[in-house]
């Protein structure tokens, strides 16, 4: 004999999975975001719901009634509690929604489904149900899958809409760091991007290289994900950037009154630090321009920016941040097209330290090193060596007999100090060249 309560609450359960099935589907053509699910989902199941990302983030959360306020921190209560990755790696392979066994008699009943973005899985849906909830078992997680789908939709609608912007930005961006443009037309594509023309701004060129250890297939997408990483990394950290991912670079155009020159180096380093413990195979190198205002300026920065990585690159110093105005006289010297011929001439200057007395050569070029940038003074080179002034004066006297140079006439002095920036700079003196030494 059938019995006629159980048949009418299969019929209301029913009714109530129709109901809440039109109610999603609905929100697919009213523009709604994620966040609307969650709270529609809530209510209509009278569950705590949520979309947990790859990396057990929350990215929304809902609860019904006067419950919601509190639904991330249960969430993030239940997430730290147990041990998901295994189960959830099983719903990226199988994409298909799962019920998980009770950890405890009052535990919630929770139910994970994979949204699916086009071939990735970039979120979980996840339903905390009351223990005992009045269902007939399958409810919740038909609910839950196809609210998963749901969501699915709109995340990729909006990947769409943010992939336009993006391009969009981009093209805009191309167009001022090509320059050569009205500067009319530059200011327009300027001020579409929120470039405030009364504000100083800074040229960050940030150069992603991938290890050649790296598989050559997945070269290219972990060069995507470490440029993207960047691009986070400074959008959420300084307000008022424009950024833009260009091949294999990544350009940040930073309000300089609000982070100046020592502050993006330091912020720079820190994202270098931060991308080496997340991509070890890949090599960022970030070069810095000089300051800019005007929008037809942003070019000239730019280039200054490209110009330093290509000198740190050339001098064998990649993975390093540098300022375009920090690098002095070696924005010359690196015009040479042969390195050689600036080592040949640092040698022919300074080389008969180094034949004269190995490890005294190195002594007395450290000395020089110093003595220049304490502009000649042996007092102050004895107080940063840690020396007695007359032993500066005694190495300076020994430089001047080995190398027949004259320190105390301009031309000699000249050559001198040039050939302390070429070795410095060419030969492994990174910790004697200071404006590529780490802060």
């Amino acid at each position: 004999m059938v019995d006629g309560r159980a048949v009418q609450r299969e019929n209301a359960l029913l009714r109530e999975l129709v109901t809440v099935y039109q109610h999603l589907t609905g929100l697919t053509l009213q523009d709604a975001d994620v966040s609307t699910v969650m709270r529609l989902l809530a209510d209509r199941t009278a569950a705590t719901v949520a979309i947990v990302s790859r990396g057990l983030e929350i990215v929304a959360a809902a609860a019904p009634g006067s419950a919601g306020d509190g639904a991330a921190e249960r969430v993030g209560e239940y997430l730290a509690g147990t041990r998901l990755s295994a189960v959830l790696n099983s719903t990226v392979h199988t994409r298909r929604s799962l019920r998980l066994p009770q950890v405890s008699s009052s535990g919630p009943v929770v139910v994970i489904a994979p949204i699916v973005v086009g071939d990735d899985v970039p979120a979980y849906l996840m339903t905390f149900a009351t223990p005992g909830a009045d269902d007939s078992g399958d409810m919740s997680l038909l609910v839950t899958e196809h609210a998963a789908t749901i969501c699915g939709v709109i995340l990729g609608r909006e990947r769409i809409v943010a992939a336009a912007a993006r391009q969009i930005r981009d093209d805009l961006v191309e167009g001022l760091l090509l320059g050569g443009h009205d500067g009319g037309e530059v200011g327009r594509w300027a001020r579409h991007l929120g470039y405030d023309a009364t504000r100083q701004h800074r040229i960050l060129a940030a150069a992603v290289g991938v290890a050649t250890s790296a598989r050559p297939a997945g070269q290219a997408a972990l060069g995507q994900r470490a440029a993207t990483a960047i691009d986070h990394f400074f959008s959420t950290r300084v307000p008022g950037v424009i950024t833009s991912i260009r091949d294999s670079e990544v350009v940040i155009v930073v309000p300089d009154d609000s982070l100046g020159t020592a502050e993006a180096t330091q912020l720079s380093w820190s994202c270098l630090a931060r991308l080496r413990e997340v991509f070890p195979e890949v090599t960022i190198t970030i070069g810095i321009g000089a300051s800019c205002q005007d929008p037809a300026e942003i070019a000239r920065s730019y280039g200054q920016a490209r110009r330093t990585i290509d000198a740190v690159t050339r001098l064998g110093h990649q993975g390093q941040v540098v300022a375009f105005e920090d690098l002095g006289i070696h924005r010359l010297l690196l015009q040479v097209p042969d390195l050689n011929e600036l080592r040949s001439f640092a040698a022919e200057v300074l080389g008969e330290l180094d034949r004269h007395d190995d490890q005294r050569g190195a002594e007395l070029l450290t000395t020089l090193a110093c003595y220049f940038r304490e502009n000649n003074s042996p007092q102050r080179t004895a107080r940063t060596l840690h020396l007695h002034p007359n032993t500066v004066a005694y190495r300076i006297r020994r430089i001047q007999e080995i190398t027949g140079l004259r320190l105390d006439t301009y031309r000699d002095r000249l050559m001198a100090q040039v050939a302390v920036e070429i070795l410095g700079a060419t030969q492994g003196g990174l910790e004697r060249l200071p404006v590529l030494r780490r802060p």
